[in-house]
């Protein structure tokens, strides 16, 4: 397991280790191949590992690259696990907890982060699983490593996030679609509806009750079933699809939930739903 600094290894390594894995932090470069050898020695009664691998200023990260290349040579079987997150998340989190950045101790974190990309840049390539954990709560984290590593379940290399929002709060930074649904008729101006949201069946059945909104849906289901086995083809590991009103309490939020409950039988790609300014 390795990835950006902040992007979770920790955590995952933590619920890896609830989960059995015999789990090894921080282990120097040169000291992989050694430990290898250690945990295959027969009779030995670990069967379940995981190593954890980070960017250190003081030791050469390249040499990984030689050393996994070698193992796999030999003939030892192992899984890439690479734990990312968005610049801007790791930035935040960084900030969040006063730390410095590993390589950039004296500098400004977002020096460390870019540096820190580049050298990962070849391992991610030729990771097996990649886990984005910018919008994953920690109980999805476990629930995707679960189910990666404990269930042996088929892996969503992509992750598709469903995501209302009000324009008058601004465009999501880290939306990849856009769409404005501010077409529909606004239930905002019923007093009945004014104070419910897209969570409740009364809004529900306004918003869908024009034909607009049911013909905008079939659309916009029928472009996504064209576009995302595209983008899984190209590599890409995190989709979110931003639906926006005005407010993002009832036109969006209505929308979301139906585009939600259309997709979520699909089985290619994990899906989550995320109502941002519902409040």
């Amino acid at each position: 397991m390795t990835g950006m600094s902040g992007g979770g290894k920790s955590t995952a390594l933590k619920m890896l280790e609830d989960a059995g894995y015999y789990c090894v932090d921080n282990l120097p470069v040169p000291l992989i191949e050694k430990f290898m050898e250690l945990i295959m020695t027969p009779g030995t009664e670990i069967t379940k590992v995981a190593l954890g691998l980070d960017v250190r200023a003081d030791q050469p990260f390249e040499d990984v690259h030689r050393i996994l290349q070698k193992l796999k040579d030999d003939g030892y079987t192992f899984e890439i696990l690479f734990m990312d997150a968005s610049d801007n998340v790791l930035i935040k989190r960084y900030k969040e907890t006063r730390r410095m950045h590993p390589l950039s101790p004296e500098g400004r974190v977002a020096e460390g982060v870019e540096k820190e990309r580049e050298i990962l840049e070849g391992i991610k390539k030729n990771a097996d699983y990649i886990i984005d954990t910018s919008n994953l709560l920690t109980r999805e984290l476990k629930e995707e490593l679960d189910r990666i590593f404990v269930r042996n379940e088929d892996y969503n290399s992509l992750m598709v996030t469903i995501l209302s929002f009000g324009f008058k709060n601004g465009i999501p930074a880290d939306a990849d679609l856009v769409f404005d649904v501010r077409f529909l008729p606004n239930p905002f101006y019923f007093d009945e509806l004014k104070h419910k949201t897209g969570n409740d069946k009364e809004v529900q059945d306004y918003v869908m009750s024009f034909l607009e909104a049911s013909d905008f849906m079939d659309k916009l289901v029928d472009m996504l079933n064209f576009l995302i086995p595209n983008y899984i083809k190209e590599g890409k590991y995190q989709l979110v699809i931003a639906i926006g009103c005005t407010g993002g309490r009832h036109r969006s939020v209505t929308l979301a939930n139906e585009l939600y409950g259309r997709m979520k039988n699909h089985g290619s790609y994990g899906l989550k739903l995320y109502h941002r300014d519902i409040r």
